[in-house]
């Protein structure tokens, strides 16, 4: 028999928040461990004396869902977390123990920060500073950092070493399927691996930012990379940026941030940062693909770039780096 946990928390000891909320956490903890009710042995409910209103227990019977349920009332103990709901489900299922995901939300995700798993979406266009932000930002907060625009470099640099136009969806379906791509986590940094390769630096060529925007807009290519991003940051805390994450990748992110800034700023950043590595660039060419890579990203017809609409924007026009790290962080609990 295996035991899941989970808690949650609620605002107000109101009815219709503790039903809504009690219903979140149990469904959650269902979906993320693939669990039928009908696995379920019984589900152990306890919730703090501050959670008066209506029991979490009946908001699960009234909801339809027929399972055992045991409910009880918590002592009263100094400092502890108020307005608490608690679960433990017990399940008989052939469930991994190592595969089981705890589920803790809201401000019960501080009693067990070692479970809990916290995701931050950056999004916005090319240039903005996505990247920079969300190093300093995993490196600061102690997650990780998935770079999934490495990703789509590195499918765009597959194609290539085919002889594939990126632009071609279906020659590129020919090899989507089984590309073999890993995202490896060596001396706190990430490095992509194709065809069990490191190709971190390869995919940072110049010609590799176009090839990847191309082969982004295949539907093929984006829900092959989202599956394998949702998959990373279901299991681990960590940042994400891209042009999708917050409105299509991850929309229940904890934090969502909608990175930009003007594109002749966006086309300067990207120049200092490629002359700097010894490449000769015409700027003027630079903004030109800055210019397309923006349209082509908003127009796309499969998960377009777009600001989710529950996302903070930022323009990082004016604003130093460490200024636009430290207001990202004032906004993180």
């Amino acid at each position: 028999m295996i035991a899941i946990r989970g808690a949650t928390t609620i605002n107000n000891d109101d009815i219709h928040e503790i039903k809504k909320i009690s219903i979140e956490l149990f469904e959650k903890m269902l979906v993320d461990n693939n669990i039928l009710v009908n696995d379920i042995v019984c589900l152990l409910i306890s919730t703090t004396s501050d959670v008066k209103s209506f029991y979490p227990a009946r908001a699960i019977r009234e909801k339809g869902y027929n399972l055992p349920l045991y409910s009880s009332l918590e002592p009263e103990i100094s400092n502890s977390l108020e307005k608490c709901i608690r679960y433990m489900l017990l399940t008989d299922t052939d469930i991994k123990k190592e595969e089981v995901k705890h589920i803790y939300l809201n401000k019960a995700k501080n009693l067990r920060k070692n479970l809990a798993v916290i995701n931050i979406a950056l999004d916005g266009p090319a240039g903005g500073g996505k990247s920079t932000i969300a190093k300093i930002l995993s490196k600061d907060l102690n997650i990780l950092y998935l770079d999934t625009g490495a990703m789509y470099r590195a499918v765009a640099l597959k194609s290539l070493n085919l002889g594939i136009e990126t632009l071609n969806e279906k020659q590129v379906l020919t090899f989507i399927d089984n590309v073999n791509l890993e995202i490896k986590y060596i001396d706190g940094k990430q490095h992509t691996f194709l065809d069990e390769k490191d190709v971190s630096d390869d995919i940072r060529r110049p010609e590799m930012s176009m090839a990847a925007s191309n082969i982004s807009k295949h539907k093929c290519v984006r829900l092959k990379m989202v599956d394998m991003q949702r998959k990373i940051a279901s299991k681990m805390s960590c940042v994400l940026d891209g042009r999708d994450i917050g409105s299509y990748v991850i929309p229940n992110a904890d934090y969502k941030f909608f990175i930009t800034a003007e594109s002749k700023v966006r086309a300067k950043r990207r120049f200092d940062e490629l002359t700097q590595k010894g490449f000769d660039i015409d700027f003027n060419n630079l903004l030109k693909e800055i210019e397309e890579r923006d349209f082509n990203d908003k127009n796309r017809d499969f998960a377009p770039l777009k600001k989710a609409n529950d996302a903070i924007e930022i323009d990082t026009s004016y604003l130093s780096i460490e200024e636009v790290v430290n207001k990202i962080k004032s906004y993180i609990k």
